[in-house]
């Protein structure tokens, strides 16, 4: 028995190695934008963007091997959408604590997930939610994939009147897109191995083509931003001495502060749980009581990420809805998310290969999935 089926047990769960890998690189394809958005999110609140980079991707790769491991889920982790902004934007620059102290917030979020979840109580919530409210919660997950995708590729965009308006459809990103779902969804109805990864590279070739030959304009004003990976700084990866360690602990017995920590407690609680809910479900992995087996050590890896990731310099490092597009690929096993864990480590020395790939080459699978 080889080494992987021995600890993944691939075979058990009707998939390959092949299919993990593929799965794998899917999930980080379509999750390699937060090594972008969350250093620029969190740099609002006067963070070093480039120790940011490094913190994010380092927390991810951690996150996401703990899931590989403690849970054998082809689940990944990052630093959670929403909860950065809460972070920077609220807490920071709302309330007026210093970064410092937001960061100390979520390692005692953390310290307080290991402890639920040792205890089993997440995991008590997570069973008595009723199971058609947990396949209820799959499908707006999916709803929401699905705007997210759709938001990516500029097809509906944000506006005064009703928040959700139409955006540039003549634009040549929202075409690209637009043609890149039509290829991934043939790609997918021909049951072809990897679709959603080759639709992803299909699209932003597609797009490289189009800013060589001059359709596409790069705009950074107008977020068109260069679809050529720029080497111009070499392969030196940021150092993250100026965000890492860097706990504020002055604060932690006033009133204000237990708000704060309570706050992103139980946003990433039923955050969390509702991504997990949706996933499995997709994914098939919800017994007939419609429990998650394992689910103690897939919580476990979520809370030791949170804390861990403090320590980095990120905000709450959460389990990611993205993980759906993997599934969805066929990852079914603990490979899947230990591909996406390497990919994120090798993402810090070919950081401007895969910042260069820009939304609306990702937004077809998101679309699709949702």
């Amino acid at each position: 028995m080889s080494f992987l089926e021995k600890q993944f047990k691939i075979q058990e769960n009707g998939t390959t190695v092949r299919t993990e890998i593929y799965a794998g690189l899917t999930t980080f394809m379509t999750m390699a934008y937060i090594l972008i958005v969350n250093p620029s999110i969190l740099s609002a609140s006067g963070m070093d963007a480039g120790a940011l980079l490094t913190a994010t991707a380092i927390a991810s790769a951690l996150g996401t091997l703990c899931m590989s491991l403690f849970a054998n889920y082809p689940f990944a982790l990052a630093p959670g959408m929403g909860l950065n902004a809460y972070f920077a934007f609220t807490v920071v620059l709302g309330y007026g604590y210093s970064w410092q102290t937001a960061l100390t917030a979520v390692f005692v979020e953390g310290l307080i997930f290991i402890l639920l979840s040792a205890v089993n109580v997440r995991e008590a919530i997570f069973n008595a939610i009723p199971y058609n409210l947990k396949k209820s919660t799959s499908v707006g997950i999916g709803l929401f994939i699905a705007f997210l995708g759709l938001q990516n590729a500029g097809v509906i965009v944000g506006n005064d009147s009703t928040l959700v308006g139409l955006g540039n459809v003549k634009s040549v990103p929202v075409a690209l897109a637009l043609i890149g779902t039509l290829i991934t969804v043939w790609l997918v109805v021909r049951k072809v191995k990897g679709a959603l990864l080759f639709g992803i590279i299909i699209t932003y070739t597609l797009g490289i083509i189009c800013q060589i030959a001059g359709l596409y304009v790069p705009n950074p004003e107008i977020g068109f931003y260069s679809l050529l990976p720029d080497f111009s700084s070499g392969l030196a990866i940021p150092s993250l001495a100026p965000v890492f360690g860097k706990l504020d602990f002055k604060n932690v017995f006033s009133l204000e502060f237990v708000v704060v920590v309570f706050a992103f407690l139980f946003v990433d609680l039923f955050d969390t749980l509702g991504t997990l809910i949706g996933v499995s479900t997709k994914a098939g992995m919800l017994d007939k009581d419609g429990k998650l087996p394992r689910i103690k050590g897939a919580l476990m890896a979520d809370a030791v990420a949170t804390t861990v990731g403090a320590v980095l310099g990120t905000s709450t490092t959460t389990t990611f809805v993205e993980s759906a597009s993997g599934v969805t690929e066929g990852g079914r096993t603990g490979l899947t998310s230990l591909t996406t864990a390497i990919l994120f480590g090798i993402s810090l020395f070919l950081s401007p290969i895969f910042l260069a790939i820009p939304s609306f080459a990702t937004a077809p699978a998101l679309i699709i999935v949702g």
